[in-house]
């Protein structure tokens, strides 16, 4: 049950978006037990948003958000160039006004129960 939720300052096209989705779901296997099978992507954009007080280019954070109560590091590692990447071969997001949060959580809600 792994959710990515990306947050934009630009405008996005559907197609492009549909990018950002296969290339998050190619990539989400890096996470042990997860598969795009169960991700669900959510994406907002054209966003006002700073970074380091200046909103002259373009910014993202991305909240990855995974059932589980623990994820070793290395998959947060492996993730993040991976969607790193995807924001700027597909958006022109340079990694380094990026923000990835990585959470996992126990308590998760399905089809009228929880896990």
């Amino acid at each position: 049950m792994p959710v990515i939720h990306t947050h934009v300052s630009v405008p996005t096209t559907k197609e492009q978006r549909d990018t950002l989705k296969s290339l998050y779901g190619q990539a989400i296997p890096a996470v042990p037990g997860k598969s795009e099978g169960w991700l669900m992507c959510i994406f907002e954009d054209n966003l006002p948003m700073y970074f380091g007080g200046d909103d002259s280019a373009p910014v993202a954070y991305v909240e990855v958000n995974v059932f589980g109560s623990s994820v070793p590091k290395s998959a947060w590692e492996k993730l993040t160039p991976a969607i790193m990447g995807a924001l700027g071969d597909t958006l022109q997001i340079p990694a380094d006004r990026t923000y990835i949060r990585y959470t996992a959580t126990p308590d998760w809600g399905w089809n009228g129960g929880n896990f």
